[in-house]
């Protein structure tokens, strides 16, 4: 079923490479089992589509887990600037929370 899911992704992708959703999705899909490819599309979707909200949260997680704290501090700082700037509160309290916790467990 997760490898339907992969090449259905992929396909899309494939009809439309800047499809923001689908980058994020495939992240998300290739997470436990391809950690090289996921850490490609969250830099992707961070450079190429920086106003995509989602990104912050998964791919901060996704570097801090890696080992990669200073990619992850400044995933969460920038991702902060831009929910302030667009006035989204619920995602700007979920982002917060996870980087106070991120900062808590430098510690």
């Amino acid at each position: 079923m997760k490898d339907q899911r992969i090449k259905q992704l992929e396909k899309y992708l494939l009809d439309d490479p800047n499809d923001t959703f689908s980058l994020y999705a495939l992240a998300l899909e290739l997470w436990e089992s391809d950690a090289e490819r996921t850490a490609e599309l969250f830099k992707e979707l961070l450079e190429k589509h920086p106003s995509y909200e989602g990104t912050y949260y998964q791919a901060a997680a996704f570097f801090a887990e890696q080992g990669d704290r200073e990619m992850a501090r400044s995933i969460y700082e920038k991702g902060i600037e831009l929910l302030q700037t667009n006035n989204s509160t619920k995602a700007l309290h979920e982002l917060r929370n996870a980087y106070q916790n991120f900062e808590f467990d430098d510690d």
